[in-house]
């Protein structure tokens, strides 16, 4: 008979763990009962909660955790084989409390309807398709370019603070509200990472806490990336836990944010995603569209990609494939290429729309 607790948290894990993948063959379930129902309690609360403090808790209760688990294996290590039995039920009481936490608070997300069907979208489309709503970019990208530098060779400066810039990300949720009001953002929590350092080592540029809703960036990367990705993070504390779902959010939230700065770093995005999936189907049809982008656009994808290239090391790729193979475990099959998916919802949602 099972008298102490732990064991009985412990064998949870094995129930719990098909109770998700029995719930995740029912979007429209999780779409209704916890994306549009549960969850944005739970995240209105947490923002409620935490949003308020100036630094991220939730960095803090991942420094704690890591000290303490660290402490503990080192406390624990002679009960392995000593006391194994124990030892096990010990961390796997942990793992499921984790493990019920994570989904709870936030990653049933993953299991909710395609983006694409709540926009009433087609998942594919044409080269011809992903041509002309590149061209659109490009043309909406070189006004935004020439209207704030005047010089269509001079790389775009954010005339903003990191901090000021983080401030202004929910103003595009508020013009964005009005047409989705499913994206009504209220009660901010976006913070700059305590772990930047080691987050550019690891090659991300920011993290949506899933124990603590804080959406945090990188405070490292150059401040043109700083409007699209924490518009990303935004939209995965709203409940788009798919990164290729936030990528489109966080694009129409950029360039639909009343700053023209905002505007120039999300139509960029929205381009540079564009740009990579016509190199891979018609790289004569790419050559042809990177001319006539303005140098100054240029400039700013290569600070970003000079930044990026000054931190590479040798574990970056490890922690890629971590997280990749993170992501297909949570119903996103690309792993990380599925970064690139949000061309899909870009073409479908602009090519009969002007920019």
């Amino acid at each position: 008979m099972l008298k102490n607790p732990k064991t009985y948290i412990a064998f949870s894990i094995v129930p719990l763990y098909f109770i998700v993948k029995l719930l995740s063959r029912y979007p429209e379930f999780i779409e209704t009962y916890y994306s549009n129902g549960l969850y944005p309690v739970i995240s209105n609360l947490f923002r409620f909660t935490l949003g308020w403090i100036p630094f991220s808790f939730g960095d803090l209760v991942y420094a704690f955790s890591i000290i303490y688990m660290i402490r503990w294996f080192i406390l624990n290590r002679k009960r392995i084989i000593k006391d194994t039995k124990n030892w096990l039920i010990d961390v796997f009481a942990a793992v499921s409390i984790i493990y019920f936490a994570f989904h709870l608070f936030w990653a049933m997300n993953y299991y909710r309807q395609p983006l694409h069907q709540n926009l009433n979208l087609e998942a594919d489309y044409t080269t011809e398709q992903l041509i002309t709503v590149t061209k659109q970019l490009i043309e909406k990208s070189n006004a935004l370019h020439l209207q704030i530098t005047n010089n269509d060779t001079v790389k775009v400066v954010m005339p903003y603070s990191k901090t000021e810039l983080l401030q202004q990300v929910p103003k595009g949720y508020d013009v964005l509200e009005k047409d989705f009001p499913h994206l009504s953002y209220k009660r901010k929590s976006i913070k700059k990472s305590l772990f930047s350092l080691p987050l550019t080592f690891m090659g991300f540029s920011g993290y949506l806490n899933p124990l603590t809703n804080e959406a945090q960036v990188d405070a490292l990367i150059p401040k043109y990336k700083f409007p699209t990705t924490a518009s990303h993070e935004v939209a995965h504390q709203l409940g788009y836990a798919k990164e290729n779902e936030a990528n489109f959010i966080g694009f129409l939230a950029a360039t639909n944010n009343p700053d023209i700065y905002f505007n120039y770093s999300g139509f960029t995005f929205g381009l540079k995603h564009c740009l990579l999936e016509v190199y891979r189907r018609d790289p004569v049809a790419y050559e042809a569209l990177l001319d006539s982008i303005h140098l100054g656009i240029i400039k700013n994808y290569q600070e970003t990609q000079d930044f990026w290239n000054s931190y590479q090391n040798i574990t970056e790729p490890i922690f890629k494939l971590f997280y990749t193979n993170f992501l297909k475990a949570n119903n996103q099959q690309g792993g990380m290429k599925s970064y690139s998916y949000v061309v899909a919802l870009l073409v479908n949602y602009y090519q009969s729309e002007t920019l």
